[in-house]
């Protein structure tokens, strides 16, 4: 049986309201907002966000209800060409809601967010016929109850899973990070988890046994990365005028997983990813920087010539 979905995302999504400043205000202080804007955010919804731009058929499995925020998520994501059948509905349920500062001085961005009626599906509501039905599974964090039995499932059909986590204080996350085929974790966590402080010890530290591969990204840095345990190999970040690097991250995740749906090897996963981030943080927004798969070409060919 063929699959319904490239790329199958469980986990968060969000509504991000951001603010622009000339700089971080500093406690009592009045500062003037220079610009403002709304998007869909989230780990999951912006990563399948990016893999659907990348050329991938993507679906989320989250829970969401009826209010604003819920209709604005949905929205959002069918206009990317996201399908969201496997949404599961329930009243008072929302996506997460924050608020995101970004310092045009120096790009960087603070977020301020709520859960308040934030739901994740039961482990029970995972079915063998939806995880079926894609070639990549996505999950993060935020999904440590249900996340488990989706990679479970997805393994017993030999469905690589990758995996975002950017908290480590989770009830669960062992279990959940022990189901990641392809683990791509930012250094200060990767530091965290791992208790080194070299990226080549933190990747010997977190591949595990039997996983595919895993990443250490680390902005403009670059990324370290070793596949099944083997060499430890280094991709420099492009050099790019930044503007925000509010998504970066979860940029990087959609387009490795769409890359991996598509057949491509992991090195070139890792290339077209870490050009995917560098490309979005040239733009303002969560999402509205994320390039396209022709963009992405037309950008690593001007770099290679």
């Amino acid at each position: 049986m063929s699959a319904t979905w490239d790329v199958l995302g469980l986990g968060a999504v969000a509504v991000d309201d951001l603010v622009y400043v000339d700089h971080y205000p500093v406690p009592g202080s009045k500062l003037a907002i220079q610009a403002r804007r709304r998007e869909g955010g989230g780990l999951a919804g912006t990563a399948l966000v990016a893999a659907a731009r990348l050329g991938a058929s993507a679906a989320y499995c989250g829970v969401l209800g009826d209010d604003e925020l819920s209709r604005f998520t949905l929205e959002e994501l069918a206009r990317e060409g996201v399908d969201c059948g496997p949404v599961l509905r329930r009243a008072g349920a929302r996506p997460f809601h924050s608020l995101v500062i970004v310092d045009r001085s120096t790009a960087g961005r603070t977020i301020l967010y709520t859960a308040d009626g934030v739901s994740q599906p039961g482990a029970e509501e995972i079915t063998q016929e939806l995880i079926a039905n894609c070639r990549v599974l996505f999950l993060d964090h935020t999904v440590a109850q249900a996340g488990p039995r989706a990679a479970e499932l997805a393994q017993r059909h030999g469905i690589p899973v990758v995996g975002d986590i950017e908290r480590e204080a989770v009830p669960g996350l062992p279990e959940l990070m022990r189901g990641i085929d392809h683990l791509i974790v930012g250094r200060d966590l990767a530091e965290r988890l791992s208790g080194e402080n070299e990226p080549a010890a933190m990747l010997r530290a977190l591949s595990g046994e039997g996983r595919a591969c895993c990443v250490v990204t680390a902005g403009e840095r670059g990324c370290w990365y070793q596949e099944r345990g083997g060499q430890v190999r280094h991709v420099p970040a492009f050099k790019v005028q930044v503007a925000d690097t509010t998504g970066c991250g979860d940029v990087f995740h959609g387009a490795y997983a769409a890359c991996l749906a598509q057949g491509e090897s992991v090195d070139t996963a890792v290339r077209i990813a870490t050009a995917a981030a560098g490309i979005k943080a040239t733009q303002p927004g969560g999402r509205s920087g994320i390039p396209d798969r022709a963009a992405i070409d037309r950008f690593l060919e001007k770099r290679l010539t």
